[in-house]
This record gives structure tokens, sequence and C-alpha cells, in this order.
């Protein structure tokens, strides 16, 4: 739903600075998640670690002009000055954000399930949407959204398309979840499973389950485990007077009775649970054989019985659940071993969770069980107390080899009996232990949480040294920045191609540059390079211009955008976008008007992919774009303006057929130059950005240098041969020197036999024969040089387009031809 700024300032009992006419459709409180700038609503949270105002400044330079803030002074600067910008003060920001939230429930009067408990909320949740979905249009929290940020953030996602709302709610202390019951304002309630996590701030456990049923007041309906006595107790004691519906194994009198659980004989690898609700007999097939899924299976099943899915339905839509995303992932790993990654979170309860789901995986059976476990922090007991508890866990689900890792686990040491075990203070200590490198054929369960840095222990990092080295100056980045930004419009927002690790200078330090220059977008071909950034503090929104199928989940764990160019990569990203339980994930819509790669059909393709797109909630467009053919050249100036007008009036269309803006982007680097007419919304830089002119390949600031240098001279005389093959015939007695670089560092082989030449000390000097994988020979008989001495291949002094020019290539291919393995360092004026 779409909110006027206007209502929003009434809504919240907010006092407004500023008068601009705004509509707002989305709430950001995590700068680095802006996405539509012209729509969006920031919330300067303040917390003991961070303040969200310092961040305003910032976003207002990318293009926010709605702000909720606790105080109108930040970090020197007056916000009053934004005169173009509303400015709602409150006296808190995340009492703002949860009341927004609140008023915006109220709206709807339709079912809604609220989850609470200690653990598999979230897999009830998706399994609960899984099969409530093919009957009706369910909104619920993304991933694990239960906080007192993330519920008001979720429940701001209800829409008028919304039939029922399932929705998380989490606490870590007593107090909490009134503020959370208030935003959901479930009328269905389902509490699951209660275990240890976060016990310590609680003085029992019939405290925190008194506590979390805080979350039902008010609902028509309750479910639970009978079979808990505690929870069946706070039950009773709370005067719940709604209708209570208690699932059980042992009780034949409960509203859901599950008669039988076992591994079905009509469907193999299937388990079967038969239950009884309320008087009527079923029976569903679930696949999978864990307790945890079990457990959680139960009270989705009694929750769509109640809420109308029949036990036909509901025994074909159990046999099609998929597993949570991000929990119980299993992977291939290094040297025979198999991965389980349960790296989402830390305790006993799902501990023993995963340690049964390793167990009971019928292709683990005969190999060694090994456990990496993080310390287990809030436990609400001793550490020795906790660890013993771990320790039986362990010994009970058959773990072989146990490495422990965190100060906690090394005090406690002694409390784990296993043989084979190992601890170390830190994931870099066991990184570069002996016990690293000898993990051999073992099934593997990753085990901690994600402040040890459980996602980065499975990559070895190795040094790479090498006399050969790329020269980046990021000056000149800057530089070549502005050249272009020039001639850019006031408004006109910037992509930066940082593709082919930057067009091989090293895309994380350049992206570092980009984003301390406030360029808008980046952009990568595939999501492992945008990974790469993000793991090393780039923040700025990331386009994926090549998104692989396989790679979704990534995209979606680090908040990548990818580019959508055909119906059947639009259809998988949705579906990938559902189960992980996304909606409104930003895309970039490519049409394809005459480069004939890849890309929609501006004139065919248009109706459909704006119905395909209006069908669902999962991602939403952003921007829509197309590529010049040869803005490069006035020869196809004639063919240019026809791409453009089908653009025009294809991505027209699409706006036209949305409310929020789409960003609409045809220029590139020679289009920036030569079309300024056509800037539209946003352009990409590219190849002009590592200082080359596509228009003439003209240098403009030179980024990139390759040097390296001369290893060995030798007096070699006429006649003789140099190389492989003997294909340099020296014509006169001369001196040759050799340097360590050759094509596996990017050097063609094409150069060489004097094809080209590279400088030493200024001069020209020319490659001598075949080049080599890892050396090339050059002949310095006229340059007064020594062993030691710099070799410039390609850079300030011999532009690339000299080697590209012999090679009848694009200096594209050059730059993105130096291997990885040559060591960069950056340097600036």
């Amino acid at each position: 739903m779409i909110y006027s700024i206007e209502k929003i300032t009434t809504l919240i009992g907010a006092r407004r600075i500023g008068n601009t006419d705004a509509q707002i459709g989305w709430l950001l409180t995590d700068s680095r998640s802006l996405c539509f700038p012209e729509e969006s609503l920031f919330f300067a949270l303040q917390s003991q670690r961070n303040d969200g105002h310092r961040y305003i400044k910032d976003l207002y330079r990318r293009g926010v002009r709605n702000f909720v803030v606790e105080k109108l002074q930040v970090e020197g600067e007056d916000l009053t000055t934004y005169t173009d910008a509303n400015i709602l003060i409150v006296p808190s920001t995340l009492s703002a954000l949860q009341r927004l939230a609140e008023r915006h429930r109220d709206e709807f009067n339709i079912p809604i399930v609220g989850i609470t408990g200690s653990n598999g909320k979230t897999m009830v949740k998706e399994w609960l949407y899984q099969l409530l979905s093919p009957q009706m249009t369910v909104t619920r929290s993304p991933r694990s959204y239960n906080s007192q940020i993330g519920v008001p953030l979720s429940v701001w996602l209800l829409s008028e398309q919304t039939d029922i709302g399932v929705f998380e709610a989490g606490i870590s202390q007593p107090g909490e979840m009134e503020s959370l019951r208030d935003i959901i304002q479930p009328t269905i309630g389902i509490l699951t499973s209660l275990g240890d996590a976060h016990q310590e701030n609680f003085r029992s456990m019939d405290e925190k389950c008194t506590e979390k049923l805080h979350l039902f007041h008010g609902a028509k309906v309750i479910f639970y485990n009978s079979d808990d006595n505690t929870v069946s107790r706070c039950i009773r004691r709370s005067g719940y007077d709604g209708e209570k519906i208690g699932w059980s194994r042992e009780n034949e009198s409960a509203p859901f009775y599950v008669a039988s659980v076992k591994p079905s004989n009509e469907k193999p690898g299937l388990t079967e649970v038969a239950y009884i609700y309320k008087g009527e007999r079923g029976i569903y097939h679930l696949p999978f054989i864990d307790e945890a899924s079990v457990e959680c299976s139960i009270a989705c099943a009694a929750a769509a019985r109640y809420l109308g899915v029949t036990n036909e339905d509901l025994d074909l839509r159990m046999q099609a659940i998929e597993p949570v995303a991000m929990r119980l992932e299993v992977k291939e790993g290094r040297h025979g071993c198999t991965l389980i990654n349960d790296s989402y979170n830390s305790d006993v309860n799902s501990l023993d969770i995963a340690l049964d789901f390793m167990n009971r995986r019928p292709d683990h059976q005969g190999r060694k069980r090994t456990l990496i476990l993080s310390d287990i922090q809030q436990s609400g007991k001793s550490d020795f107390e906790l660890y013993d508890e771990v320790n039986n866990l362990c010994q009970q689900r058959g773990v072989a080899r146990f490495i422990g890792i965190g100060p906690m686990l090394m005090k406690c040491a002694d409390c784990i009996t296993i043989a084979d075990k190992a601890f170390f203070t830190d994931a870099n200590q066991f990184v570069q232990s002996e016990t690293f490198h000898s993990l051999h054929d073992e099934v593997i369960l990753l085990k901690g949480a994600r402040t040890f840095g459980f996602d980065q222990l499975t990559e070895l990092l190795e040094q790479k040294v090498h006399e050969t080295i790329l020269e980046v100056n990021l000056n000149a980045v800057v530089e070549n920045l502005n050249y272009y930004r020039s001639f850019l419009k006031p408004k006109t927002k910037l992509v930066c191609m940082v593709k082919a690790d930057a067009y091989g200078a090293g895309a994380v330090e350049v992206a570092k540059t980009l984003q301390d220059h406030c360029v808008d977008y980046l952009a990568v071909a595939v999501a492992d390079e945008g990974v790469t950034l993000r793991r090393n503090g780039i923040t700025q929104n990331i386009i994926i211009m090549n998104p692989e199928m396989t790679a979704f989940k990534t995209m979606f764990d680090y908040d990548l955008e990818p580019e959508v160019y055909s119906f059947r990569l639009m259809d998988a990203l949705i579906h990938a976008a559902e189960k992980e339980g996304i909606t409104g994930w930003p895309v970039h819509i490519k049409l394809d008007t005459g480069m004939h790669r890849l890309g929609f059909d501006p004139e065919k393709d248009i109706d459909e992919l704006i119905a395909r797109l209006k069908q669902q909630s999962a991602i939403i467009p952003r921007s829509v774009f197309s590529h010049f053919v040869g803005s490069d050249s006035d020869d196809f100036d004639a063919f240019s303006a026809e791409q453009f007008r089908k653009f025009d009036a294809g991505s027209s269309k699409l706006q036209a057929a949305f409310s929020h803006k789409i960003l609409r982007h045809i220029d590139n680097s020679a289009g920036i130059e030569h079309f300024p007419e056509r800037q539209l919304d946003m352009c990409r830089l590219g190849l002009g950005l590592y200082g080359i002119d596509p228009r003439d390949n003209r240098i403009l600031h030179t980024v990139s240098t390759l040097k390296t240098t001369i290893l060995q001279m030798h007096h070699v005389p006429k006649d003789e041969t140099v190389g492989y093959s003997r294909r340099g015939i020296l014509e006169r007695d001369s001196i040759i020197a050799a340097i360590p670089i050759g094509y596996a560092d990017g050097l063609n082989r094409h150069l060489g036999r004097g094809a080209c030449y590279c400088l030493v000390n200024g001069q020209k000097a020319p490659y001598v024969g075949n080049i080599c994988m890892d050396v090339a020979m050059i002949d310095v008989t006229d340059i007064d040089c020594k062993e030691g001495d710099s070799v410039e291949i390609f850079g300030e002094h011999l532009p690339v387009t000299v080697l590209s020019d012999v090679l009848d290539t694009i200096p594209y291919e050059v730059l993105t031809g130096v291997s990885n393995r040559v060591k960069k360092v950056y340097f600036q004026d």
C-alpha cells in the first residue's frame, strides 16, 4: 500500500519539517538496503553500537527525501537545511516504526497467524506458507524478521491482495512481546517448541512461556504441543478464553491426535504421519525423517486443517514441502567431505536437531562424523553444565571428531570426552592449523554463530607471490569518473561496471573508491563477484549482469540485484524468491533492441512481461535497460536511433504499468559522450572508467600499468635461436633478457616473435621468440639496463591500445586477460 507523507505524519504523531509531496511505499532502516529512494521513508534508528542519523546525509545524496528522526543536529549538520525533504521528528524512531506498522495492520480484516516459540518458528512459517499458498495469497515474514525491527517491517508488507498473513515473533527478554502483539494482532496463534535460547534473561521456563503467550491475547485460536507440561500449564494460568487446539502424540482425546509416525511402506523415503483432527482421520507424508521436521509438520498440519486445507490437499502439499533456506544445507566439500552448514544459529536444541539430521541421513552411514562447533552464547546455563550437555549429545549422535572454536570451549575442553578433539581460539587459527588440512572423507557439521566466521571456514586463503605486478592508479579512476560525470545532468544516476575484476584492475579496491565518490550502482557479471565486494565492505547497490540460476540464494543472502532477460530466468527467480520468503526483490529488466544477445523483445514481449510481473510479488523492476550496438561509431547513428526508439517505447510502457519509479538507461561510455540527449534516468560507465575513450581509443587517464622485472640477461650470438620451436632466430649478436611474465599471466602469445614490444627504461624492447607460459624473452641489445630493472608491458608510457591493435582486438580483452596470479598494487598520487 502507498501512504502519503501527510498521513504517515498523522499516524505516528510526528512534528513535520518540510512540505514536499511524497508517496511512501517502502520503509528503510538499513541504508545498505536502499533501492527506491523516491518512495522510501528512512527511520534513523539508534542502538548501542550505531546511530541511523549518521547515514542521513548519504541517503539524501542518493535521493531519499523522507526521514523519521529523533534529532535535527547530526554531526554538526542541521537537517532543516534539506529544504526539499520531509523531516518527521519523534521521541523514538523505533516506537514510530512500530506504531506505523500497527496502524497499517489495522487496515486489514483478514486472518493473521502469529508464530512464536524457541525453535522452529521459521520452519513452521515457511511450511505453512507452502501449504496455504496454492489456494490463497499469503504475506509472511521475510526470512527470520521476528525482532522489534523485523516484525514491523514484515507487517508493512500486507497489501490489498493479501488473504492471510503469517508472521514470526521472537523475544529475548521479558516485556518485549507486548509491542509485537500490538503490531501483529494475530487471530490465530502457533506456539512452537520451547528451548534454552535467551533463557539467561528469564527466571524460569514458565516465565518465558508466559511472556511468549502474550502474543496470543485476543487471538481466536491457538495451536500448541499439549504434551509439553510447561506449555499446557502456562496456557491454563494465562486465562486465555479462545479455542485451544493442542496436538498430542500421547492423548487420544486431543483435538489433533498424532496416532503414528513411521517410515512409509507405500511411499519409500517419506515419513507417514497418521492423525485424527476433531474426529476425522487423515494421513500425510513428509519428505523428511528427523524429529524436528516431524514436530514442525504437525503444527503446520493442524493449522492448515483449521484454515480449510483438506486432508487430500494436505497430503499432496506435504509431500512437496521444500526445506527451509539457511538451515541444514548439505554441500559437497573438499577432499571427499560432505558439509552440513547450520551456521544459522547456535544453541543446544538446534545443535541436537542438526546432529539428529546428520545421524539419520542414509548416505552418511559408515563415514566419520565430525562436528565443528563455536561457543554457544546466551544459554542461561553455566559453561561446564552447558558443554557437558553438548558432549552427551555428541556421544548419543555418534560424533567421532570434535573441533571446538572459541574461548569458552577451550576453557571447557575437558568436558568433551571424544578422543579425537581439537580446540582453537578463533576460525582463523583453525584454518591455519594441521587439523583443518587433515579433514578428509568425513561428514562435517558446521554449527556455530555467524559472529565466529563460520561462513568462511571452508575458504583457504593462499598468498600469491610474483615479481610481475599490476599497478592501479586509483586517482586516475576518479579522474575518469569525473570526466564522464561532466557530461551528465545533475539528476542522472550512474552505474559503474566493475565486472571481470574491474576490467583486471581489482574490483574490491576500485569499488571502494567508487563508493567513496558516491556512484549510484556497481555492476558485476556473476554473483560470486558481488559476494567478494560485499565481504570486503561494499554497501552500494550491486547489479548482477549475468545471473546464474544456481546463484539465486547467494544473491538474496548478499543483497545483489539480478538482471532479468528472459521469461525462463524470471520464472525461476520468482520461484526461488518465494521459497526464501522474499517479496519486492529489485531486478533490472533487459530489453533487446538490436544487439540480439540477451533480452526481452520490447515490441513482442512487453505486454506479457508486464502481466507476469503484476501476477506476483516476489520481484519488482527497479530499472529497465538496453545496449547500444554501435554508439562508438558515427557510422551506426541511424541504427542507434532505431534502437533508442524501440527502447523508449518499450520502457515507457513498462513504467506506465507501475506506480513506482523504474530507472531507464541505455547510454554506455560511448553513449554518454555521443548521445547526451539519451541519458534518461541513468547511464552505465564501463571502459571509459578505466581510461580508454571507446569513441576513438584515446587514453584519458591511465588506470592500470602492468610491470615486471628483468630476471636474467644473456649474450646470444647471431644465428642462434631463442625460445620454444626455435622461432626466434637472431640476425645479430644480441643481449636477451628473460622477464617473469607469460601467457599464463595474460601476455598473449601473438605478441611474440617481434610482433610487439615492451618498455625497458623507457625504450622499446621487442619480444623474441615464442612467449612461454611463465617467461618471455626480450631484446635489450641497445638498451642500458641490468638485471632487476623494471619493464613496462602496458601502462602510462605504453598504452594498452598498442597491444590491442597488434592483436586486432579491443582493449577490454587485454585488460581483462591479466591473470589473478598477478599481484596488484594500488596507489594514489
